[in-house]
């Protein structure tokens, strides 16, 4: 099923994006506000967070959100009273040497997949429609080794870090709509690819970067489309949406598929199981014999 723009009315129905200042987060925010909807942006920096929602009129409002450290996530869940109808864990950092989050844990792992599980678990009580998550064709180039979440013994290499935190995110929704599905809950787990997008890195990278960007990146709007797609078009649970052309870099949006390392159902059960101990939060919808990861 493709998609595009207008969106339907979205009056009465609430979003919550992640990572909304700038970029596909701060896009997607707009769309969906400039549809009639009440957008909560969940940002690090609340400043800049109400600067910004000050030029997307509708109904937004801000709060801060720092997915690099659980005490935030934590506070943020904890000041949260009423319902959800799509979480959008759009919010996502690549760091070129090995850092560390608050709470210790490797940077881009910490950002991309463990503040977002995190913060999935903890909001999902509240969540009535979908949790929306943003994956990336990167994780085709990923090697997860669950041995070594943290990079500690592996040589650290700036994208092939980011591609295994992309492979996660995947992996994570599949073991989340599996969850979602055996207790019958209608909430639905998806994943987006945004395409190529221009970004700040491209544009200020080298004359290839630069070149590249120019030629091949869509805007931020356009890389928005996806992350729209599996937010509101009829898609079953576990649905991965992504850019229609360019061999899914840019233009409009589709179901596109993923490779066979994100359909590892052992992988995702014992990825889940680490993330639990990592962060210390589980999932929280009746929790029963049929929830409970496979053995591995």
């Amino acid at each position: 099923m493709t998609f595009s723009l207008p969106l339907p009315d979205l009056h009465d129905r609430t979003f919550v994006v992640t990572g909304a200042t700038s970029g596909i987060g701060q896009a997607t925010a707009a769309a969906l506000a400039g549809a009639g909807a009440h957008v909560v942006l969940a940002v690090r920096d609340a400043a800049k967070g109400e600067r910004v929602a000050a030029t997307l009129g509708g109904d937004t409002e801000v709060r801060a959100l720092d997915l690099a450290d659980l005490s935030s996530v934590r506070s943020f869940a904890a000041g949260w009273d009423f319902p959800i109808d799509v979480l959008i864990n759009n919010a996502g950092v690549s760091v070129p040497e090995r850092r560390v989050s608050a709470d210790g844990y490797e940077l881009q792992l910490a950002t991309n997949h463990l503040g977002p599980f995190a913060l999935t678990n903890l909001l999902l009580p509240h969540v009535t429609g979908r949790v929306v998550t943003l994956a990336s064709l990167a994780e085709r180039a990923a090697r997860l080794d669950l041995d070594d979440l943290q990079r500690e013994r592996t040589p650290y290499k700036e994208f092939g870090v980011y591609a295994g935190t992309k492979l996660a995110n995947l992996l994570f929704t599949a073991e989340l709509q599996r969850r979602l599905h055996a207790v019958g809950s209608p909430v639905r787990a998806m994943a987006a690819h945004p395409g190529f997008v221009s970004t700040n890195i491209g544009q200020e990278g080298g004359p290839v970067a630069r070149a590249m960007t120019r030629l091949l990146a869509q805007s931020p709007a356009d890389g928005a489309l996806p992350v729209l797609h599996a937010a509101l078009a009829d898609l079953p649970g576990d649905s991965f949406s992504g850019p229609q052309h360019l061999l899914h870099m840019r233009g409009g949006a589709e179901v596109i598929a993923r490779s066979g390392k994100a359909k590892d159902a052992a992988v995702a059960a014992r990825l889940w199981s680490l993330s639990e101990e990592l962060t210390g939060t589980r999932f929280p919808l009746g929790a029963t014999e049929e929830t409970a990861a496979p053995e591995v």
